[in-house]
């Protein structure tokens, strides 16, 4: 188990299709403490799943485009578990009205909006977890991104330019973090039937061209994913930061 003996801080699991239950999951059998954090409307629902994990505990975290919110919600992890050793941020969110209409069309708002969740609380979260000092040695943080942050996908929209932009946070942020001896990448997952991802026009014709082209022929999972989150917490990819990791079955890789 890779991860045996560390606690890992899952942000944004929101019911057992997330992508980020995924990495929940595999975080357990390797072995970790895991702690979750979720909305208000999701708690009950989280609870529920953690029922399968002993010893897995579920916290609300408010707007993470609110300072506080962060705040308090680090703070009582803090209080209740002590230091950490890995953070995932899957937390994102654009207005639906952003994602249905033609990128040219997003308002100055919904564009602020899908760049401060969605980017900037990485950030947010990233410096208050060190100032916190809750970070134990060689702690390792990771972030979900997609392919849209690379190539226009039909619908993505305002969310595609607010990964890019998580993208190149991640890359500097290797760098001011690295000083301390932490490391944060982050992995481009292929497209996965999610509730989140109900709100991009015709995703079914997208998961149906990811089959039909990548070099697998299939489309990937969340316990893939969460497979993948938890090697870049553990030790083995301890030489390993500022890196954006593929896990969409090479369809990435391919062109026309």
């Amino acid at each position: 188990m890779i991860l045996k003996g560390k606690k890992v801080l899952i942000m944004g699991v929101r019911n057992k299709w997330s992508i980020a239950w995924g990495a929940a999951q595999s975080a357990y059998k390797q072995g970790a403490e895991v702690i979750c954090t979720c909305t208000e409307d999701s708690i009950e629902k989280v609870n529920a799943l953690l029922e399968e994990m002993p010893g897995a505990k579920a916290y609300v975290c408010g707007d993470v485009s609110i300072d506080e919110e962060i705040d308090k919600c680090l703070d009582e992890i803090k209080k209740q578990h002590g230091k950490i050793d890995g953070i995932l941020h899957a937390i994102a969110h654009a207005n639906t009205e952003d994602l249905r209409n033609d990128f040219i069309y997003t308002s100055r708002n919904g564009y602020a909006h899908a760049q401060d969740v969605s980017c900037y609380s990485l950030v947010a979260i990233t410096r208050k977890a060190i100032e916190k000092e809750m970070l134990n040695e060689g702690a390792s943080i990771v972030a979900y991104t997609y392919y849209g942050s690379e190539k226009v996908i039909e619908g993505y929209n305002v969310m595609g330019v607010a990964k890019a932009a998580l993208e190149a946070s991640i890359k500097y942020l290797s760098k001011d973090i690295g000083k301390n001896g932490y490391r944060i990448n982050g992995i481009s997952a292929g497209p996965i039937k999610t509730l989140s991802a109900k709100g991009i026009k015709d995703f079914g014709s997208i998961l149906d061209v990811v089959e039909e082209r990548s070099p697998l022929h299939r489309n990937v999972t969340i316990e893939q994913v969460g497979d993948a989150t938890a090697f870049l917490f553990s030790n083995m990819s301890s030489a390993i930061t500022g890196e954006i990791i593929h896990v969409d079955n090479g369809f990435s890789v391919v062109g026309v």
